[in-house]
């Protein structure tokens, strides 16, 4: 198990990502359409700021509960089964939220003034916010704007930079993190709000350096392997697991202060609007680690299948000790000289001199000829 580590921390693991892709394309596949399917069957659950609304905020005091206040917009009117309660607590104090649709002026006092004689407080205690919908349309339209703006420019830039196939694989996985974030959002229920909507546009940006980072070594092995015969599973497989240990500390880095903030921020303190954006942040940052690995560059590789430089080998994949061959050497493991290399290298460790070894020297010995007298 150390040794596993050790070649893990080193970039020496044999980690077939390009050969089990179809899992990983199996799973994304059934992820989008549990999301595709919740969101024609119920929708998201947007918040008072999209749909357009009424918001009061009354302190929990006196006889004021969540069931108490229904009592109240039933006697106002309102549609309590329409409207949306949350308890919002804080180191001082604890208030209760009140959400629901658009009402008169004369309503919205009414309310005010029953909320107030029920928490036992003065009627400056209990806050009302009104939003209209057409401010959530506007915010939901520049949102989009944005979003094909900046998938353009990304796409332009990674083309002029790499490759036109690594910009259509990067833009395919911040497809896949927004659609499967957004799913989960539509399943779970949970309320979108101008918090949520940011942090989705964040997410793009986290799952697009995670891609970059991986494409930078696509990128640099396609160039050390373009004298030797291996196709683009090979030089993805290779790429993948010399910066495996890179993308997951990078993960794991980006995940703990946010799955602190929400912990702390929401749960301690009592600050909704921070889990609005945590939450956000935190699925898309784990389905951004994700589709850099099981999504992005495995598409890359069926991509570079076209190539002419790839297409002859495409049917062959280096697994295991092949594997560490060819990445200890820079040559498939059928160039018996490249083993000399390997093993007089320094710099490669005695696992993957072993590895070397084993692949090349694995044919049974050829029989002597015998010489004629």
């Amino acid at each position: 198990m150390a040794g596993r580590w050790q070649r893990l921390y080193r970039g020496e693991s044999t980690i077939d990502f390009y050969g089990r892709r179809r899992f990983g394309f199996f799973f994304s596949a059934a992820l989008l359409l549990v999301a595709v399917v919740s969101l024609f069957a119920q929708g998201l659950n947007l918040g008072i700021d999209f749909k357009g609304g009424v918001a009061w905020e009354a302190p929990v005091s006196g006889q004021l509960t969540i069931e108490s206040a229904k009592v109240i917009l039933e006697d106002a009117g309102i549609d309590e089964t329409s409207a949306k309660f949350q308890l919002l607590s804080s180191a001082a104090d604890q208030r209760l939220r009140i959400q629901a649709g658009e009402q008169t002026e004369a309503v919205q006092k009414d309310v005010q003034d029953r909320l107030a004689a029920k928490a036992g407080s003065g009627e400056d205690s209990v806050s009302v916010a009104t939003v209209s919908s057409t401010w959530g349309r506007s915010i939901t339209n520049k949102a989009i704007r944005a979003l094909l703006v900046f998938m353009l420019f990304v796409s332009i830039f990674i083309s002029w930079r790499f490759e036109w196939g690594m910009a259509l694989s990067a833009i395919a996985a911040m497809v896949h993190d927004v659609g499967i974030s957004v799913g989960v959002y539509s399943v779970l229920r949970l309320e979108v709000t101008p918090a949520t909507v940011v942090a989705f546009l964040t997410i793009l940006g986290f799952s697009l350096y995670d891609t970059i980072v991986v494409f930078d070594k696509v990128h640099e092995n396609s160039a050390r392997f373009s004298g030797s015969r291996v196709s683009s599973g090979d030089v993805i497989n290779v790429s993948m697991n010399q910066v495996l240990m890179r993308s997951l500390n990078t993960s794991i880095a980006a995940v703990l202060p946010v799955f602190s903030l929400l912990v702390l921020g929401s749960g301690v303190f009592g600050a909704v609007a921070l889990r609005e954006f945590a939450l956000a942040l935190l699925v898309g940052l784990s389905t951004g680690a994700y589709s850099s690995i099981f999504i992005a560059s495995p598409l890359l590789g069926l991509l570079k299948n076209r190539d002419p430089r790839y297409r002859p080998y495409r049917s062959h994949l280096s697994t295991g000790p092949e594997m560490a061959h060819l990445m200890a050497t820079g040559a498939p493991a059928s160039r018996r000289g490249a083993f000399v290399t390997a093993v007089s290298d320094t710099e490669a460790s005695p696992e993957v001199a072993a590895a070397v070894a084993e692949s090349v020297l694995s044919h049974p010995p050829r029989p002597r000829k015998r010489v004629r007298r």
